[in-house]
């Protein structure tokens, strides 16, 4: 039943520019690195003898944001799907459990998270072997950069699937996804224990697997939370 409930969530977003979105995130990201170098590529090769390193370190910055706004904006919108078309009840109404709807929801949303993550990667291995950055390409700081961020935002992206699918109003997932941007913005600024700065991989050990560790392990207690609130509620 798993299956077929992610198939046919897969079904519902086809038209929807969803997979536009998942796009649109990680090409933006290395579209504004290809600005950055566009204009100013000799001052930036200067400033560090690793040029693949600092290349990833500035396409990194934006990485954040990319994510925590990516998320909001889908949580939001496969909650508004199910809310245009009445289809929580249908979905309640089949031999099926809320938990097994809630968790082809955040696997649905996982899986572009990730593909966007992986689009990232090559985003960014492309434009760097376009710059002729080195021979040599640093294939596990380019995995670490693209999927690190990932994992470290799955408390987000549990958090706003929680408030999505209980609220009413879309209004309110989406604000609390312009708060979580403005935090990642201010990342540095914030203390480590907020999961909005986990995804940009700061921490006071600088140790980035902390970040990721931390970022699985909350994100499964959120879900499960989550999970068992909409499990609990009445369906809208």
């Amino acid at each position: 039943m798993m299956g077929k409930l992610l198939t046919a969530d897969f079904l519902k977003i086809k038209r929807k520019g969803l997979w536009l979105l998942t796009l649109i995130g990680p090409f933006g990201v290395v579209a504004l690195q290809m600005v950055n170098y566009g204009v100013r590529k000799d001052y930036l090769l200067q400033q560090s003898e690793d040029d693949w390193g600092y290349y990833l370190l500035n396409v990194h910055s934006f990485t954040p944001l990319a994510i925590v706004l990516g998320i909001a904006i889908l949580t939001s919108f496969i909650a508004s799907i199910e809310n245009e078309t009445n289809a929580w009840k249908q979905l309640i109404a089949l031999p099926v459990s809320k938990l097994t709807v809630y968790l082809s929801k955040f696997t649905l949303l996982a899986i572009l998270l990730f593909f966007s993550s992986t689009l990232l990667m090559f985003f960014t291995m492309g434009y760097g072997l376009f710059l002729e950055l080195g021979d040599t390409v640093p294939y596990m700081e380019l995995a670490k950069y693209s999927y690190f961020p990932a994992f470290a935002a799955l408390p987000i992206l549990a958090l706003q699937l929680w408030i999505a699918s209980v609220s009413h109003n879309q209004g309110i997932p989406i604000t609390v996804g312009i708060f979580g941007v403005i935090f990642a913005y201010s990342s540095y600024l914030l203390p480590d224990w907020m999961i909005w700065k986990w995804p940009s991989l700061m921490n006071q050990w600088n140790q980035p697997m902390i970040n990721v560790l931390l970022g699985v392990g909350i994100g499964f207690l959120l879900y499960i939370i989550g999970m068992i609130d909409f499990a609990r509620r009445d369906v809208k």
